[in-house]
Formats: C-alpha cells, structure tokens, sequence
C-alpha cells in the first residue's frame, strides 16, 4: 500500500485528507481516497469526503507530511563513511537523537535558515514508519510486523550549532528542519528483501548516493535497540541515518531525496 496526505478544498473549506497512491507510467498518483492513520486524530475526526475525488497526479496536490508521529527517533553516523567525513569514529552501538514533531515540513515546503546558525546541511535519508506500538521486540521478532511503512526524510541540520552544543536538540530541531514524504509505502523490503537506494541531489546534482546494505545498524536491529529504550508508538518515525556526500546549503538552493519506490521528496532552503 502507498498513501500520500494532502489538502483538499470541499466547499469552501480546506481539509487535511489521505489517499492511495499508484504508480502510472513511472508517475505517481493519488487515486482513491482513504481514512487516516490511527494517530492521526485531527484527520480522523475530519467530515467525510464531500467531493468527488478524481485520480490526480501527486505534483498536483498540495501535499502534507504523511505521517503524524508522536516522535522523530533519529540514528547517527549509520554510515561509515558519512562518520568518517565528518571526522567521527563508527559507533560502537546506536547513536540515537530526537527531532520535535514540530520539526515537520511538507514536500515542497521552505526550509527555514536561522540567523543564529552559519552552516545548514542536507542529510537525505531513509524513514521508517511504525504500525504497531512496541517496547522490547524479542531477538527473535519478526520487527516487519511493526513496520507500517517507510518514506523520505530530510535530516536538515546547523552544522555549527551541533559542534558547538555538544547535544544536537536546537541543531536538529528548528521548525521546517525535517521535511518528509511525499508518501509511505509498504511496496518496499529492506529488511528481508532488495535493498535501496538513497539518493540527494542539490540543484539537480547528485551529493549523496547510499544503499541500505551500508548502514552499520541494520533496520532490524535498529528497531530492537531502541524498543529497549522506550516505547515506540503507532505513527513515529525512525530516519536511519544518512549516507556521506552531505554539505553545506545557500538560500535558494533545491534538494531532492529520493529513495527507491518512495517517489521525491523536494523543498527548497531560505533564509530567515
């Protein structure tokens, strides 16, 4: 299943509403309307569909994030030659850091620059979204049954701010500073089956370019690290981390993330 979030204008009145998605062509497109996710409680007690929905290309809609997580669980340094870019060591387990839900960007949102920062990245990287509330997911767990789906993330970041905090909260976590979609799917496996793909491109080039079969941790042991720790609830996310190749962006600048199956995620930098 593919599900995309959008607003809808129904007699005057915009609404938040979700819909199917289906690949046409190599193009995506919503199709069918759906209820929303469980947690996603503004949307649920939504009226019903007052319109006719007709099959519309994705590009067409005015797109929201398609989740509503109770918490942005992000992994750092999953990558070995992103953490040695950046001057770092591998992990020896986890390194786990969160984003606000306030975090979130639509695709095609504005990423907001603060004054305050001198250096703001990209990080393009591969989201998970959770289907079932879980705390200490057994060795051996099927951890697909607790997966809903996955979609594109941006881990945007103040590079400076990071260094100089010693804690990542305020450079991670400025509004606008973690765009995500533009759907969930399920269609793809890469836990048991293919991996994927993560791509970002800055003004149509090509920065970052990783597989899932790099990450140091594993989306299976991801999921049972961090269920030790907390409970993850119905809806959150975990973004799994970034491949090497981030950097620097200037206001202005366009950012693609693309993940294979899950469409583009696209926004664009400005500064405050």
């Amino acid at each position: 299943m593919r599900y995309c979030k959008f607003l809808s204008t129904e007699n005057g009145t915009t609404l938040p509403r979700y819909a199917l998605v289906e690949q046409r062509g190599g193009i995506l497109w919503a199709t069918l309307p759906m209820q929303a996710p469980q947690e996603d409680l503004a949307a649920r007690t939504m009226p019903p569909l007052a319109v006719n929905f007709q099959p519309t290309l994705l590009s067409d809609l005015q797109l929201l994030p398609p989740v509503a997580p109770s918490k942005i669980l992000c992994i750092g340094r999953n990558y070995r030659d992103h953490a040695a870019e950046l001057g770092n060591k591998p992990p020896t387990e986890p390194l786990l850091f969160l984003k606000p839900p306030s975090s979130l960007l639509s695709p095609g949102g504005t990423i907001v620059m603060p004054k305050v920062a001198t250096r703001v990245d990209y990080e393009g990287e591969l989201g998970v979204v959770i289907s079932r509330r879980c705390h200490n997911i057994g060795p051996d767990d099927d951890v697909r049954l607790y997966i809903r789906g996955y979609v594109c993330v941006n881990d945007v970041t103040a590079r400076d701010l990071q260094k100089t905090d010693g804690q990542w909260t305020r450079a991670k976590g400025f509004d606008t500073f973690c765009p995500v979609g533009p759907i969930v799917s399920d269609e793809i496996d890469p836990v048991e089956g293919a991996p994927v793909t993560v791509t970002t491109r800055v003004n149509g080039v090509v920065r970052q370019m990783g597989s899932t079969r790099d990450m140091i941790f594993p989306i299976a042991e991801l999921l049972r690290y961090i269920s030790s720790v907390m409970t993850l609830e119905v809806g959150d996310i975990v973004p799994t981390g970034t491949p090497a190749g981030v950097g620097a962006v200037q206001p202005g600048d366009r950012i693609q993330v693309e993940v294979d199956g899950l469409g583009i995620l696209e926004n664009k930098f400005a500064s405050q």
